[in-house]
C-alpha cells in the first residue's frame, strides 16, 4: 500500500479537526524572518477561518532552531535553509515524517538610494568601489541562511575578500533589510522577496542562481508539539490562500 504523503496526511488532519469543531486557541509557530509579510497575511485569514491563532515568532532561523533545542515550546517550525531543520531533526526535534520543502527564493543586491543603476552581479563587479567607506547590510553571515548564501555567493564570484571588512552584520534578513531601507547602509544583500515587501529600497541585481546553495525553506511539525494544530496549519501552508499569500510576496512555492 503506497505511503501517504504530508499533503495528504495533513489535510485529512485538518478536515478531521474541523468537522470535529475542536479546533485548539492557538498554534505556535517559529518562522524565518523573511517570511513575515506573507505570514502575517496567512495567519490573519487562518483566524478568520478557522478561530484558531497563530502565534509566530520571526527570528533568524540559526536563533529560532537554537531556541527549540533549548527546550523553547513550539508546534511548527519554518526555517530559511535545509542546515538549521537537519540540525533539529538530528536532534529528534522534528517529526521527520511532516518534513517538507514549503518555499523558494532567489537572493538580491539592494540600495537606498531608489535612483541607483541596475548591475550585473558578476565576478567584476566593483562592488568594494561601490561601497567607498560606507558598509554592506547582511544578516549574520555564520549563522542566519541569508547570511550563509550571501557570503557563499560572494566567495563563489571571487567578491567576499574585499567587502568582508566592509560588512555590516545584522541579527535576521529583516533587520539587514532595515540598515539600507533607513540609509544607514548604502547597500544590502536579502532575499527578494524583502526587497518586495519594503518600498524604501530599490533591487540593483539578482545574484546567479549557480553562486550559493538553493534556498529553500523547509518546514516540519516539532515532535513534542501538539499535532493536530500543526498538521492543520502545515495543511493549511500548503493550500491556496496561503500559496496566493506566498506568489504575492516574490516566493516559489515548492509544494503541489
Amino acid at each position: 500500500m503506497p505511503r501517504p504523503t504530508l499533503p495528504s496526511l495533513a489535510a485529512l488532519a485538518l478536515a478531521a479537526v474541523a468537522a470535529s469543531g475542536a479546533w485548539a486557541e492557538q498554534v505556535t509557530v517559529f518562522a524565518a524572518a523573511s517570511m513575515k509579510t506573507a505570514m502575517d497575511e496567512i495567519t490573519a485569514r487562518y483566524a478568520e477561518e478557522t478561530g484558531t491563532t497563530a502565534r509566530v515568532s520571526f527570528a533568524g532561523s540559526s536563533a529560532l532552531a537554537r531556541q527549540i533545542q533549548a527546550g523553547a515550546p513550539a508546534d511548527v517550525f519554518i526555517s530559511a535553509n535545509p542546515g538549521w531543520m537537519d540540525a533539529l531533526e538530528s536532534d529528534g526535534l522534528i517529526d521527520d515524517a511532516t518534513r517538507t520543502d514549503l518555499l523558494g527564493n532567489s537572493l538580491v543586491l539592494i540600495a537606498h538610494d531608489a535612483k541607483a543603476n541596475p548591475v550585473e552581479i558578476t565576478p567584476d563587479l566593483p562592488l568594494a568601489e561601490m561601497l567607498g567607506e560606507s558598509h554592506l547590510a547582511m544578516a549574520l553571515v555564520e549563522a542566519v541562511p541569508a547570511g550563509i548564501y550571501g557570503k557563499a555567493a560572494l566567495g563563489s564570484l571571487g567578491l567576499w575578500d574585499a567587502v568582508a571588512p566592509k560588512v555590516a552584520q545584522a541579527d535576521n534578513v529583516r533587520a539587514a533589510l532595515a540598515l539600507v531601507a533607513t540609509g544607514e547602509a548604502p547597500l544590502g544583500i536579502v532575499y527578494a522577496t524583502d526587497a518586495h515587501a519594503e518600498p524604501g529600497v530599490a533591487v540593483l541585481g539578482t545574484f546567479p542562481e549557480g553562486s550559493h546553495a538553493p534556498i529553500t525553506y523547509p518546514a516540519a511539525r516539532i515532535r513534542d508539539g501538539d499535532s493536530a494544530v500543526a498538521d492543520a496549519f502545515l495543511a493549511y501552508l500548503q493550500g491556496p490562500v496561503a500559496r496566493a499569500a506566498f506568489e504575492r510576496q516574490g516566493f516559489t512555492v515548492l509544494t503541489e
